[in-house]
């Protein structure tokens, strides 16, 4: 983890669960070309085990609860120590899901979604403004999710924290305006990771529209993002086709279609 002297001429992006998954292929797809990168994690030994293959130097990994305010504050100050003080891309990665019932899933666990998917989503911002402001170009790029769109039935409480990045994207973008700061988000449908695989595809309506989208195709809508002159950014990036579609229909279509679409992919119709 050494920090060449070049260090300040170089692009920067902090990203919050950042060891597998989306935020493994976007600390990939920067390091490659030539960005320094912070990859910061609940898990931090695999956060330290990706930043040794990144090609490039400079490039910095360690623990993060993006719920604990205090750490995430601690750790956003540590990466800007080695970057002169810059922040180009905050990247909002972290993120948990519980796929149950409502009703038969435990309190607990539909609390630390909210800590960490909503929370997390403060706790980086807050954290972030006066180095984001430091920084010409600055943007914040969180993860929200195509269940945004309309709620989903087995996601109800991750549905409802990406709803609320969704709100919390769209209220930034326009208060940090004035700093010269962009605040956007992305929305993929179902992306083959590891909490899809391992909790998410139980869903029925993965079964009905399957898992279209790798890892790597959000991490080069988060690169376009991040690349693109601040005036083109739209606040909202659908990925892939299917997402695309989806908001597309929601938005021409009676509520009440949109709810019987939602409750038939979900097996919830009867």
């Amino acid at each position: 983890m050494s920090t060449p002297s070049n260090t300040a001429h170089r692009k920067t992006i902090f990203i919050s669960g950042g060891a597998a998954g989306i935020g493994a292929a976007t600390a990939q797809h920067f390091a490659r070309q030539g960005w320094l990168v912070g990859v910061f994690d609940v898990q931090p030994d695999a956060a330290q085990a990706l930043i040794r293959t990144l090609p490039g130097e400079g490039h910095l990994g360690g623990a993060l609860d993006v719920s604990d305010a205090t750490q995430f504050a601690a750790q956003l100050a540590y990466f800007v120590t080695h970057t002169h003080g810059r922040l180009d891309v905050l990247f909002n990665n972290a993120g948990i899901a519980v796929t149950e019932l409502f009703a038969e899933t435990d309190i607990s666990r539909l609390h630390r979604v909210i800590d960490v998917n909503l929370k997390g989503v403060l706790n980086g911002c807050h954290a972030a403004l006066p180095h984001l402001r430091a920084t010409a170009g600055a943007r914040v790029i969180s993860m929200c999710s195509a269940s945004a769109i309309y709620g989903q039935p087995m996601l109800a409480a991750y549905s409802a924290t990406k709803s609320a990045v969704r709100s919390l994207t769209e209220a930034l973008d326009i208060e940090w305006s004035r700093h010269g700061i962009r605040v956007v988000d992305v929305l993929p449908l179902f992306v083959d990771t590891a909490m899809v695989r391992n909790d998410v595809h139980r869903m029925e309506t993965v079964r009905r529209l399957g898992v279209r989208l790798t890892a790597e195709d959000v991490a080069g809508a988060v690169w376009r993002l991040a690349e693109s002159k601040p005036a083109r950014l739209p606040v909202h990036t659908y990925v892939g086709m299917q997402t695309r579609l989806s908001a597309f229909l929601a938005r021409i279509s009676p509520t009440a279609m949109t709810r019987w679409t939602t409750a038939w992919l979900a097996g919830f119709t009867g």
